[in-house]
């Protein structure tokens, strides 16, 4: 499929907008070479006066040239505006389809892309299209009438003069075509993916800086984004280096034409009578000559901004190209709240080894399970295939008896309320971050939630209270109280299903222990599936599940575990002399 067909996809409803851009330009194109005609008869008259009709016909002559090249540049305009209309809608609906399809990809699909590389491939892309299709489109048809007209015009005023002046242009033409085939579309590619790749560093790094400050480092702390740059710098460096000699060729070549038709011209002077002919017809092709050469390089610089364009469409495609997860045609709906894995397995796209391995356990409704282990054991897989970041690659989840991939997803996400470390609060007002899980709740169901939430300190010391703006604009909250204000909005959306994922592991004391009341009262009742890691908040749960290398390894409530003596005895074990030796470092302090 061509890269203009490809753009016709994103044109709705206006699908005539770039042929007619291309018919118009090619009439503009057409239109800027008849004025050299009507030169060449002026020159031609000069040269060969026949008494006054001459200066008539000069006069004629001179005002077709005029007005000729004034429609032409009258009629490219319109051309411009009819390509800037066709560019900013395909722009705009380029990064409206491709946010359409995004919102409707697994939630997965966002762990492994970076808001950086999304932002950069979406909105650098479409903005690379209206580049081409605004300003490169018009030429394109030109960079072919013109060629095709100007040999046309080359062979019917003198054939020997035409073969001499397309020596230069042919070998012109060779080179750079040979330069920016294979060669030009490797380097566009590489030169795209080191743009993404430093965006993508330049956004981690960005967020770390708070980090750097702390810690008095500097941007070398940040090695992959220094690299990225280096990288960036050495393959531009030697693309630039190497385009010195076949450039210095091409430019020399194309301009050449006048060291090979002038010396061509005295040779057919010398072997004819009619050399008046001659020198016109020199003269002419003199004119034409560089409109043909010009149009060649354009044709360059149309090709390169063409796979620029076609690669920008490649890259948002391939961002895009990701299957949503299929919706059954006649979902179930869902007949209570338990949790079951039936023998689930899942390894993520591109890995070999699972990342679970064959879990089955049930969690009754209204129970409260925790999932505890090492880094890298599962945990975080296990709680998200409930509310289908992924789909499982064997065996089934269940919530109330119904398979998850037959539930509505719509159904799904009501029913389910997630609380996970990295919290995100909006740069709305403090009441539209809350009642984001709800809209339809009233002033005062907010204020509830506040205070189930342990919230009321906050909005109290804020001076516009609920009002308050978040972010640049307005107040930043610590982590702790950002927390607490997730809790509240987890709570007015009353789903009867919570996953957590250890909300407490990175807060202070203060903020801990807020939060773990916060908590109480948002699973009073409700089926939850918590992901731990400070082991003090597994204690009173129903039952515990200790995950290592993707699978089951021990499962009980607190005591059980611990008569064990296994896994979680260890784990257990290492946390109490891990808390010791807290304590104990703030005496020594005190």
């Amino acid at each position: 499929m061509s890269t203009l067909t490809r753009f016709q996809k994103y044109m709705v409803g206006r699908k005539y907008l770039l042929p007619a851009s291309l018919v118009i330009s090619a009439i503009s194109s057409l239109l800027g070479i008849i004025p050299l005609i009507f030169i060449w008869l002026i020159i031609r008259e000069f040269l060969n006066p026949t008494s006054e009709t001459s200066q008539t016909l000069i006069s004629t002559y001179a005002w077709w040239a005029a007005f000729t090249a004034v429609a032409g540049i009258a009629i490219y305009f319109l051309a411009l505006c009819i390509s800037h209309l066709a560019a900013f809608r395909v722009e705009v609906e380029m990064r409206k389809q491709s946010m359409e399809k995004i919102v409707s990809f697994p939630l997965g699909f966002f762990d492994n892309n970076t808001c950086g590389r999304i932002r950069k491939i979406i909105d650098d892309n479409a903005s690379t299209t209206h580049m081409f299709l605004a300003h490169q489109l018009p030429d394109l048809a030109g960079s072919i009438v013109v060629p095709v007209i100007s040999l046309i015009l080359i062979f019917i005023f003198d054939w020997r003069l035409g073969l001499a002046c397309l020596v230069p242009l042919v070998i012109a033409f060779g080179l750079m075509s040979f330069a920016m085939g294979v060669r030009g579309r490797y380097f566009l590619k590489m030169y795209m993916d080191s743009l993404e790749e430093m965006n993508t560093e330049a956004v981690e790094y960005v967020r770390g800086i708070p980090v750097v400050k702390v810690f008095q480092q500097t941007v070398y702390s940040f090695k992959n984004f220094q690299k990225s740059i280096m990288n960036y710098k050495e393959m531009v460096s030697k693309h630039a280096i190497s385009w010195e000699n076949p450039m210095t060729a091409y430019i020399v070549g194309i301009h050449s034409f006048a060291f090979i038709l002038i010396p061509v011209a005295i040779l057919m002077i010398g072997n004819s009578a009619n050399y008046g002919t001659i020198i016109v017809n020199l003269l002419f092709y003199i004119l034409l000559t560089p409109v043909f050469a010009q149009s060649i390089m354009r044709s360059m610089y149309i090709r390169h901004a063409m796979h620029e364009a076609e690669e920008a469409i490649n890259r948002i495609d391939e961002l895009t190209n990701v299957q949503p997860l299929p919706v059954s045609s006649s979902p179930k709906p869902l007949q209570g709240n338990e949790i079951r894995f039936e023998n689930v397995s899942f390894r993520y796209p591109g890995n070999t080894e699972k990342a679970i391995d064959n879990i089955s356990f049930t969690v009754p409704e209204g129970k409260t399970f925790a999932l505890v282990g090492p880094s890298g054991s599962g945990k975080t897989t296990i709680a998200r295939l409930v509310p289908r970041f992924w789909d499982v690659d064997e065996g089934k989840v269940f919530i109330g008896g119904s398979d998850v991939k037959e539930i509505n997803p719509k159904e799904l996400m009501q029913n389910i309320s997630f609380v996970f470390q990295n919290t995100h609060l909006f740069k709305v007002s403090l009441f539209d971050n809350i009642r984001y899980g709800n809209p339809d709740v009233t002033h005062e169901m907010v204020e509830s939630a506040l205070e189930k939430a342990q919230c009321r300190e906050i909005i109290d010391r804020l001076p516009q209270g609920l009002d308050t703006k978040i972010g640049t604009e307005g107040t930043y909250l610590s982590g702790g109280e950002q927390q607490r204000i997730v809790l509240a909005r987890a709570m007015l959306k009353d789903a009867p299903i919570v996953v957590l994922d250890e909300a407490t592991a990175f807060t202070d004391p203060e903020n801990e222990h807020l939060i773990l009341e916060a908590l109480g009262k948002l699973t009073e009742g409700r089926t939850v599936l918590m992901i731990a890691h400070r082991l003090t908040s597994v204690v009173d749960v129903d039952t515990i599940l200790v995950i290592e290398n993707g699978k089951i390894a021990e499962q009980g409530n607190h005591q059980e575990l611990l008569g064990m003596n296994g896994i979680y005895t260890k784990m257990w074990n290492e946390y109490q002399r891990s808390v010791q030796w807290t304590i104990g470092r703030e005496a020594a302090h005190v």
